[in-house]
């Protein structure tokens, strides 16, 4: 079930964050994720639209909105490829018109499940945060 993020549910959040973040950006020290734990929770959840997949009372993943953005998709490792991300960004993509987002240009598995859910390059940049290189996606309803 998708639902609206609670602040109950920020610690199972940030929990999913860390560690698909950790599985998903090997190319970023894992020192640099651990470190933004405390931010993830108390500043950029609280200030974005969120929602939660959750199954038998266990979160299982997250997405975030903020102006725009899709900021923040992640599912537990444990719970990936069982078609969770889609249906939560499937959720965002119902309620908007346009949406844009950043993916590790390393992280080709990312980038290709954008690809296959209607987004397309638009531009790159680098990351402020861990000086990666990123590539700019956009999604227009059609």
């Amino acid at each position: 079930m998708i639902r609206v993020m609670r602040e109950q549910d920020l610690d199972s959040a940030v929990a999913i964050w860390l560690t698909a973040s950790i599985k998903a950006h090997s190319f970023v020290a894992e020192e640099f994720w651990q470190s933004q734990q405390q931010n993830m929770r108390d500043v950029y959840l609280p200030h974005s639209e969120s929602w939660v997949y959750e199954d038998n009372g266990h979160i299982l993943g997250f997405i975030s909105y903020y102006e725009g953005s899709i900021p923040a998709i992640f599912v537990d490792p444990q719970s990936q490829s069982n078609g969770i991300g889609t249906q939560l960004l499937d959720t965002v993509k119902n309620q908007y018109e346009q949406l844009t987002l950043t993916v590790y240009a390393e992280n080709e598995k990312t980038h290709q499940f954008y690809l296959r859910h209607g987004f397309s390059d638009v531009g790159k940049c680098i990351c402020e945060h861990t000086g990666q290189k990123q590539l700019e996606m956009r999604w227009i309803r059609a």
